[in-house]
């Protein structure tokens, strides 16, 4: 994987690509808040010998640093446009977790007609239809909640609490620990993203998608409302839904064999051929 920089307003932003080979579909990585690039190391390691793959670590995140916290969730989607047009990559499948669901859905969003197909992983709707008032008002307001937490708490919490797996615990860690030492960043780095996303669920956009999409939730998930979230998702607009079992929030990494097959056969089947897919699992 080749390392690449793109300078923005507010800092650099570090990304990895293969080889790029001209004509070949792409798949673009994001990972969740808090993670870097790491988060998809299984995928990486599955697809990079048969498409163009690309990951990043959204700004203000591991490489992505120093960066300033004042960008919203529309300028991410702006930066990743930007990089990705650098790259000539016209129409990418974008594959989300968390964070990175929300960051997908807002790409579509803005660049509609340039996008292939997209797989949301342990993430929810930006449509306001789908979230409380109180779960909202909370979202704006949690920064002070890492603030006052011991460390220990947080790492903890934060790698028992998204995956199920030996593996996806220890690499959680990992991708935690950057940010050991410096907990006032790492406070407002969470802080800034839940408002940046509360901030978005108040605009309600419609975010439409004109392409392929499928939904995957590990069946264990426990941050937020994941679960209730995407079976609303599925019964509103029928999009295809998967519950991955014995995965946490992070079920790419807890169930990754599960995760790659389910994405190779949605690429085949939806993107490729462009037929359609029709799976939930209650």
């Amino acid at each position: 994987m080749l390392e690449k920089i793109y300078e923005c307003p507010c800092g650099p932003i570090h990304y990895w690509t293969n080889e790029l080979v001209q004509d070949r579909l792409t798949l673009v990585f994001l990972p969740g808040l808090t993670a870097d690039h790491r988060l998809f190391d299984k995928q990486i390691e599955f697809f990079q010998d048969r498409y163009n793959v690309f990951v990043w670590d959204a700004p203000g995140h591991a490489a992505s640093r120093p960066f300033e916290l004042t960008f919203n969730m529309a300028d991410k989607a702006d930066w990743l446009h930007d990089i990705l047009i650098r790259e000539d990559i016209k129409y990418p499948v974008l594959i989300g977790q968390s964070m990175g669901g929300y960051v997908t859905q807002m790409y579509t969003e803005k660049y509609p007609d340039h996008i292939k197909g997209a797989v949301i992983i342990d993430s929810a709707p930006l449509q306001k239809v789908y979230t409380t008032d109180i779960e909202t008002y909370l979202l704006k307001r949690m920064e002070w909640v890492y603030r006052i937490s011991p460390w220990s708490f947080l790492l903890k919490t934060g790698t028992e609490g998204v995956a199920e797996s030996e593996y996806g615990r220890n690499l959680m860690k990992d991708m935690m620990m950057v940010y050991d030492g410096d907990q006032d960043y790492y406070a407002r780095l969470s802080g800034h993203g839940m408002k940046m996303l509360g901030d978005v669920i108040d605009s309600d956009p419609a975010c439409v998608f004109r392409c392929p999409v499928l939904l995957l939730c590990g069946r264990e998930d426990k941050a937020g409302s994941a679960l209730r979230h995407n079976k609303a998702w599925h019964k509103r607009t029928g999009l295809p839904l998967v519950f991955i079992e014995r995965a946490g929030h992070n079920s790419n990494t807890d169930q990754p064999e599960t995760v790659n097959r389910l994405i190779e056969d949605f690429l085949q089947k939806s993107v490729m051929n462009r037929g359609s897919l029709h799976l939930f699992e209650e």
